[in-house]
């Protein structure tokens, strides 16, 4: 099942995934692929360290609009924000116990939903997420309570990067590599609904056969 939330707070729709979450863990919801748009948010998981890769100050981020939040999915700090799709299976993941095969999993629904608007999104050894050679353009944060796997994916539709400026996004010094989007890369046509169609699609077709 797929819903689609529309623009959210980040609070508002982490408890949200929590209720999903526990009706998923009592067999009263079945699989389902939450998408969903956030306003301005700096979220840090729980890779140690992680508070120290924020860059800009209170005063910034106010004059910015941008809340931070702590949340526990794995990972570093990463931003969400309009223009961004962002997406949480809540999911079993009892056909395979593989919480390293389910983050495989994410990468190539993201490499295949990259390749519907003409990019070459790959992995990079050593490093998180997807990329157009050493442009970040998605970015995964999962966890897993009794295998039932929540939080998601970030893929950079037309978000604002500068917005990427205030933090050194999931721990990537600036020699590594940069924050990319489809606009950025010049896509035509690659709206944040076509690019919900196009990640659910792939989504669906690959967790038939996952496991």
């Amino acid at each position: 099942m797929v819903v689609d939330w529309g623009r959210t707070t980040y609070a508002d729709a982490l408890a949200r995934q929590i209720a999903l979450l526990e009706e998923r863990l009592h067999q009263r919801q079945a699989d389902t692929l939450v998408l969903t748009e956030h306003e301005p948010v700096y979220t840090m998981g729980l890779r140690a360290g992680a508070h120290q890769h924020l860059l800009w100050s209170a005063e910034q981020l106010k004059a910015k609009g941008i809340q931070v939040e702590t949340t526990n999915r794995g990972g570093d700090i990463t931003y969400h924000g309009p223009g961004q799709l962002v997406a949480y299976p809540i999911v079993s993941l009892e056909r395979q116990r593989d919480l390293h095969a389910y983050l495989r999993f994410l990468e190539d629904v993201l490499i295949n939903t990259l390749a519907q608007f003409g990019l070459d999104g790959r992995r990079r050894e050593g490093k998180t997420g997807i990329w157009i050679e050493t442009r970040k353009i998605a970015a995964i944060g999962v966890a897993a309570r009794r295998w039932i796997a929540y939080h998601g994916i970030a893929l950079n539709v037309a978000p604002s990067l500068s917005h990427f400026d205030g933090i050194i996004p999931c721990g990537i010094a600036p020699q590594d590599g940069s924050v990319t989007s489809l606009q950025a890369e010049g896509v035509q046509g690659a709206t944040l609904e076509a690019v919900k169609q196009a990640f659910s699609q792939s989504f669906r077709a690959l967790w038939e056969k996952w496991g």
